[in-house]
């Protein structure tokens, strides 16, 4: 068992008591209280699975694509190229689709894609399974609200990066949904308490689950690179390299000898070399990282990877909820009812000082609500190399005040 930084008693109680199910768990530095399982934890299991240590957003991850753009590209002068990040903007709100239950209106929308052709479709009840293609057709290429973005970064040499972070969207919360209620004994749509739910993976019940949290990462491999690739035909780029990971997920693995399934739930695998792309917040640098490589790595920085279970952070890390943050609302009329911590006059400042063209966002996403990237990052001890430090110049997330029951 490893924990990297520090944290609050009710992110290490939910930890403590996955672990004590798990053969081997690990706390990233940016750990924070989930759905009974923790943001930034990591568990091991024998031929088990944990539904809801996989989280209701299966396969939330991270994309980012270096683009053969810079940033003196877009103009000669800092007006121009501010009136140029204004209009790319623009374009990018009103070209992808944000926000809950969202249509994709592309005309060039995946919706053909290979995987709506896969037998796997097949584990889901039958009088369910044209309704959940219906859905997943309509919303992939969707980017949801929440803390889900679409940013156009530049690094250390000026190059222009997309970035994108969402997952399996209303597709993946069904699936999760149905199997914590299978997993109750309950039928496939009802609704059940999240509570803890292991499902052996040679069992029918946990053999359908795998097979379908599978099919979700596909899906969200495929709408993450839709948008990324998307919003760089919006720039009028062309890709030169594109790092692409999962961070609420689930694979077979080999640690110490024995074969796990390890659950990532907000927590990026980093083997030696593997790259990642890894968020600040919409005021704040993100990084394109990689582990550790095992020729460069000493004794204590291999243990540490071992302990880690290979994984590192997703993120920075929230240090406060989003009511706290953001007040108490009701939901469907947006009233307020208590005020938050942050002010949209806290937010707006922090932004404007950073030089980011924002569209959408509320306070329950300020730079104010996260930990800094840098300190999560020196706490994960050496496991990782940052390759860039990407600095954001265009955010574009979902408005204020809007509720997605399929955020991660």
């Amino acid at each position: 068992m490893k924990i990297f930084g520090q944290h609050d008693e009710k992110t290490l109680v939910q930890f403590n008591n996955v672990r004590t199910q798990a053969v081997d768990a690990a706390l990233m530095a940016d750990g924070h209280v989930g759905y009974v399982m923790p943001i930034g934890g990591v568990a091991a299991y024998r031929n088990q699975i944990s539904v809801v240590g996989v989280g209701f957003d299966i396969a939330c991850g991270n994309a980012a694509i270096r683009t053969d753009l810079t940033v003196e590209s877009l103009g000669r002068d800092p007006g121009e190229v501010q009136k140029a990040l204004s209009s790319f903007a623009d374009e990018i709100a009103n070209t992808v689709s944000f926000g809950i239950g969202r249509k994709n209106r592309a005309d060039d929308a995946p919706v053909d894609h290979a995987l709506f052709e896969s037998a796997t479709w097949d584990a889901v009840p039958g009088k369910h399974r044209q309704a959940l293609q219906v859905k997943a057709r309509q919303q992939l290429g969707t980017v949801g609200s929440g803390n889900h973005y679409v940013d156009v970064f530049s690094d250390e040499q000026g190059a222009l990066w997309v970035g994108v972070h969402f997952g399996s969207r209303g597709f993946g919360h069904s699936v999760a949904s149905a199997f914590l209620a299978l997993g109750q004994g309950k039928e496939w749509g009802e609704r059940v308490p999240e509570t803890e739910v292991l499902l052996d993976i040679a069992q029918p019940v946990g053999h359908d689950y795998w097979h379908l949290m599978n099919l979700a990462g596909e899906y969200a491999y495929a709408g993450r690179e839709w948008v990324a690739r998307k919003v760089v035909s919006l720039l009028g780029g062309t890709e030169r390299e594109l790092v692409h990971n999962h961070h609420n997920f689930a694979w077979k693995e080999v640690h110490d000898g024995e074969d796990v399934v390890v659950i990532r739930k907000g927590a990026t695998p980093a083997f030696p070399g593997q790259k990642g792309f890894v968020g600040g917040s919409m005021g704040d640098d993100a990084v394109i990282v990689r582990g550790t490589a095992a020729d460069v790595a000493s004794s204590t920085v291999k243990d540490a990877q071992r302990d880690a279970l290979y994984s590192t952070v997703h993120g920075a890390g929230r240090v406060m909820s989003r009511t706290m943050a953001a007040g108490k609302r009701v939901r469907r009329t947006g009233r307020q009812l208590s005020r938050g911590l942050v002010s949209p006059g806290m937010m707006e400042s922090w932004v404007r000082e950073k030089g980011v063209t924002l569209r959408g966002g509320g306070v329950d996403e300020s730079p104010h609500v996260y930990r800094r990237l840098p300190d999560v990052l020196s706490a994960q001890e050496g496991t990782i190399e940052v390759l860039h430090v990407l600095k954001p110049l265009i955010v574009v997330m979902a408005g204020a005040n809007e509720f997605d029951p399929y955020k991660d």
